[in-house]
């Protein structure tokens, strides 16, 4: 099977250690993955309230050149970033139902160019890994394994809903069985879905602050030493604001949140400046098999 890597803008600036960790996965499980060539921003943020139309456009630039790169086969685009896959996903099912905005869009790559037939299939690596390469495989590729590390698996608002197919909405499981297959523990817990505040730490911080408090509270009154997440935004709500919420709420909160490609290469025992540990606002310390 062919795959395309979509890194998009967080990827290579805040969430830059998920692209490491992620890139270095690919390689350690032999995957062919290249990154998009030419990619752009996939419209997500402010800019769909800005002129959603524009916004499609620019995502719909992202799959008419992995379609281009592929040819007429079908090509899977791996998109890691829980809004752009939700976004590359969104703008295939508008184009698909509302003839006006395909039109529009068709248009717009026109001038450019370009042409999107719909032939391209948005991939969570979430998705890749379980169903594609198989947990066997994985297991097989773990050399250090995680025994003893209670792990939080927090999949955030956009990853499973509204349009992923591949696990359930309400109660995921892939990324459980992830760390479950690395020697880990996965911890039952119930807020794995839970929206972490997105942007409101950075608009109405107090409501910010709140909803990543309770989601970091209760991983940690269920057992877990480190929160695994999918997701830029998420990962750097949770971790960075923690000194604030220590601050806020007078509460010792203290704990690892980092991206579940990183706990996979640890695993899978390659280098932690390799998937970017160093990177960590608060240290993996208080989970020992990662450090």
């Amino acid at each position: 099977m062919r795959y395309l890597y979509y890194p998009g803008c967080s990827l290579k600036g805040t969430g830059k250690a998920y692209d490491e960790s992620l890139v270095a996965v690919f390689d350690k499980l032999g995957m062919d993955a290249k990154e998009l060539p030419g990619w752009n921003c996939c419209g997500a943020t402010a800019y769909m309230s800005v002129d959603e139309t524009k916004a499609f456009a620019l995502a719909a630039r992202n799959l008419a050149l992995a379609e281009q790169e592929n040819g007429s086969d079908p090509i899977h685009l791996i998109a890691p970033c829980a809004a752009c896959y939700l976004v590359l996903n969104k703008v295939q099912k508008y184009m698909a139902e509302y003839g006006h905005l395909r039109e529009v869009i068709a248009n717009s790559l026109k001038a450019v160019g370009l042409n999107y037939h719909g032939t391209v299939k948005v991939r969570h690596p979430l998705d890749v890994f379980v169903n594609d390469i198989g947990l066997d495989k994985i297991k097989a590729a773990v050399s250090h394994p995680l025994k003893g590390l209670k792990v939080a698996s927090y999949y955030g608002c956009q990853v499973v809903r509204p349009y992923a197919e591949f696990d359930d909405q309400y109660n995921p499981q892939t990324m459980d069985q992830l760390m479950n297959a690395l020697g880990a523990d996965a911890v039952d817990w119930p807020l794995k879905t839970r929206c972490c505040g997105g942007t409101l730490t950075g608009t109405v911080e107090e409501a910010g602050l709140r909803m990543s408090y309770i989601l970091l509270k209760e991983a940690s009154k269920r057992g877990a030493n480190i929160m695994a997440t999918a997701c830029p935004l998420c990962q750097f709500n949770l971790e960075c604001y923690q000194g604030k919420m220590r601050g806020t709420f007078g509460d010792s909160i203290d704990l690892p949140v980092a991206f579940f490609t990183q706990i996979m290469g640890r695993a899978f025992g390659l280098e932690a400046k390799r998937i970017g540990l160093q990177r960590l606002f608060v240290p993996v310390k208080a989970a020992p098999a990662m450090a």
